[in-house]
């Protein structure tokens, strides 16, 4: 698992680099064709199964390996967001001309973005591929990484909590849509324009934040709700 968050974290400071002067639209295509890219290579590239994909990996891992590393994952990206460190993304992020006016290193933060969001998703995907024993480039193609941007954009850009439970919205409707067959990306496209007019992991993470306020436990855990996080 770690071997394929490292290996994920270099491609990320590779993709990272060039990318540097984009942001927001931009940022995102770049990304997404950087990531169309490596599944076409791969898909004919025999050493790892081309389009058929590899077979047979081992089963070292479950749905408690995947949960425990969600929560891991989610807890560490709560406390990054609201340490020192996590301000200085804020800055760069919200405004990054005058972040580099107040001194603040954009490049490096912009570098270990990348680095730090391509880290935690090789873990995922060695756990991914652990658990169905199978991995193949077309299980990760265009739409996967569009869903992936909805999931952001749905629970609030800097609100891990909000990410997460739209990452589970999302995952449970493919779930809920698959026996639909040919209406399926009609009503999947609906449900998410409804979704993005509603917001509902967003809202989601506001109210947990007010719920960890009330707890002084949690709340010296994850920084409290003192640190608004603009969306």
């Amino acid at each position: 698992l770690v071997i394929a968050g490292l290996v994920a974290a270099l491609a990320g400071l590779i993709v990272g680099g060039p990318s540097l002067r984009l942001r927001g639209d931009y940022l995102a295509m770049v990304t997404l064709g950087f990531g169309e890219i490596i599944r076409v290579l791969l898909q004919n590239t025999n050493a790892v199964g081309g389009a058929r994909g590899m077979e047979g990996i081992l089963p070292v891992t479950n749905l408690f390996w995947a949960v425990g590393g969600a929560v891991v994952t989610l807890y560490t990206m709560m406390a990054l967001v609201r340490s020192t460190h996590g301000k200085g993304f804020h800055a760069v992020r919200d405004d990054e001309i005058a972040a580099a006016a107040m001194g603040i290193d954009t490049t490096r933060f912009k570098i270990t973005a990348f680095v730090i969001g391509a880290f935690f998703a090789g873990i995922a995907g060695a756990l991914y591929a652990h658990a169905v024993e199978f991995i193949s480039p077309e299980g990760f193609n265009f739409l996967r990484s569009f869903e992936i941007i909805v999931m952001v954009i749905l629970g609030g850009m800097g609100r891990p909590v909000g990410v997460a439970v739209a990452a589970i919205l999302i995952t449970l409707l493919n779930e809920w849509l698959r026996d639909l067959s040919g209406y399926r990306m009609v009503v999947y496209a609906l449900i998410i324009i409804l979704f993005m007019i509603l917001r509902p992991g967003e809202r989601l993470a506001v109210w947990w934040r007010q719920f960890v306020n009330r707890l002084p436990f949690l709340g010296r855990m994850t920084g409290g709700a003192t640190s608004e996080i603009p969306s």
